[in-house]
């Protein structure tokens, strides 16, 4: 049952990656990645809560201002935001992976390796039907492949330690300090991709930082 439950948890958070990746296509990675982390975020809080009932005083406290955090990051400071259709595809994304935070932790009781396996087969298996029933061939330029690879095995070892962290302690601060990612994220783009850092995204990532002592706590 937990292999099937893994296989849900990998369909969920490709679907989610899937959605993620068109947002991105669309619109600044600074602004896509903190809409879909504080979405990413509010699923396994709200399930946890009620599963494992509610955290410690400072942990709420430290998650209030994660979703500070995300909020100011993603408020770029030369006005431009997203089109309608790309928030979307960034809320979709942030369900996607909430949904995958929450049905892996479910799938972990008894073991962590072979839950990540069967949710990952179940990931892989699902995008190639999907290229096939799109008629379309996979291609990819040489010059791309080794940072597809790179980007599978950050995927995948993101997915070990969040399993790791889950199953060892609560399910909402794991998954909370998971969807910090995006202070990491503006960093990268501003340092790889050269888009501008506004004071009030330097602030998001300063508050990230307080918010993941708090939870940490």
């Amino acid at each position: 049952m937990d292999l099937l439950w893994s296989g849900a948890a990998g369909i969920a958070g490709t679907l989610g990656l899937l959605a993620f990746y068109r947002a991105l296509a669309g619109g600044r990675m600074g602004v896509v990645a903190p809409v879909t982390g504080v979405v990413s975020a509010i699923v396994p809080v709200v399930f946890g809560a009620n599963l494992e009932g509610m955290p410690a005083p400072q942990q709420v406290l430290g998650f209030g201002l994660a979703v500070v955090a995300v909020w100011l990051v993603s408020r770029g400071g030369d006005g431009a935001g997203m089109r309608g259709r790309d928030l979307s595809f960034s809320v979709l994304a942030g369900v996607g992976f909430g949904v995958f935070f929450v049905v892996i932790d479910h799938a972990i009781d008894s073991g962590i390796l072979w839950p990540l396996v069967a949710s990952r087969t179940a990931s892989v298996a699902m995008l190639l039907i999907a290229v096939a029933a799109m008629g379309r061939r996979a291609e990819m330029a040489p010059r791309q492949l080794p940072l597809a690879a790179l980007a599978g095995l950050l995927d995948a070892g993101g997915n070990a330690f969040y399993a790791l962290a889950a199953q060892l302690g609560r399910l909402d601060v794991a998954a909370v300090l998971s969807s910090l990612y995006p202070a990491t994220t503006v960093l990268l783009a501003r340092f790889v991709l050269k888009e501008p850092i506004s004071r009030r995204q330097w602030l998001g990532v300063s508050v990230a930082l307080v918010a993941v002592v708090l939870i940490a706590s």
